[in-house]
């Protein structure tokens, strides 16, 4: 067994790109995948989606980074006929201020000078190799959801054991109700024959007694749920222990249980039945919000 909730990282670095992949998974009635991308990382979305389908159910937010090591995706380029503009212009102003002033202004136009001016330098990110990066990132997803994997699983350990004891609980309730279950017509006709005796009529006959009891009896007779809920629990443990997806299977019998848990509830007017009932539908919506975690 599989718990949805996990936590996957892989970070990779090959030809001077490092690529980091992280996964975060929370439970979900489906696939849900929520990409995490920058603009420029949208090409990798559809590899990714792909190798996420192996996950079968649970909400799944991926975060992926990308970066050159060797500091080559930036690149300076210069408008040298713009930085030239700049200095001519700057040698007019002198000029026309020696001119007019008679004042000669100091030349301090340098080329660090010029270079932080507006325009003469650009800094741009080179073109990504999308091909050698695409690899990388299947290969770090990979790794990524091995990890998440392993963390499901020890999940699903501990949501196993604890699923098998809510089961349990509801087992026992259930041999309770077969123990109380014969008494509750034993007691109606106790109380009927009472309840008779003290009223001014004539003896009821016998025959119309047991008929009435009869009647009472299969009113309330609850022997096929309670065979429904053996079968139910029985497929449960077997899930419990089954290979693959079996999230949505169990939460549909978790659905049966509950069901036929109500239906004793209202055919049984027995206080002890009564709080069984209660009881078992406590354990059963234990199971059925930990199911809901459950692959």
């Amino acid at each position: 067994m599989r718990s949805m909730t996990g936590y996957g990282k892989c970070q990779l670095q090959r030809d001077s790109w490092e690529v980091t992949v992280e996964l975060r998974a929370v439970n979900h009635r489906y696939l849900d995948v929520a990409m995490r991308l920058p603009r420029n990382l949208l090409f990798l979305e559809d590899g990714v989606r792909k190798g996420l389908q192996k996950l079968v159910r649970g909400h799944v937010d991926v975060y992926i980074t990308v970066r050159q090591l060797d500091g080559a995706s930036r690149v300076v380029e210069a408008d040298t006929a713009l930085a030239v503009s700049y200095a001519k212009a700057a040698q007019a102003i002198r000029s026309a201020v020696l001119e007019q002033t008679r004042e000669d202004v100091q030349y301090d136009l340098t080329v660090s000078r010029l270079m932080r001016l507006e325009g003469v330098t650009t800094l741009t990110e080179a073109a990504m190799d999308e091909e050698a990066v695409a690899a990388l990132c299947q290969e770090a997803l990979a790794g990524a959801i091995a990890q998440l994997d392993d963390m499901r699983l020890r999940e699903g350990e501990n949501l196993r054991a604890d699923l098998a004891e809510h089961l349990a609980q509801v087992a026992a309730l259930r041999e309770k109700v077969i123990a109380y279950a014969p008494k509750v017509v034993e007691e109606y006709r106790a109380r009927l024959t009472e309840k008779l005796a003290r009223l001014p009529i004539e003896p009821v006959d016998p025959a119309r007694l047991a008929q009435e009891v009869a009647l009472m009896a299969d009113k309330c007779a609850i022997d096929e749920e309670l065979s429904r809920l053996d079968s139910h629990i029985a497929q449960l443990r077997r899930y419990l222990d089954a290979q693959g997806e079996t999230g949505k299977k169990m939460d549909f019998l978790i659905q049966e249980m509950n069901r036929e848990t109500n239906t004793i509830g209202s055919k049984c007017s027995d206080a002890a039945i009564a709080q069984c009932v209660v009881d078992m539908k406590s354990e059963i919506e234990k199971l059925r919000e930990q199911i809901q975690n459950a692959v």
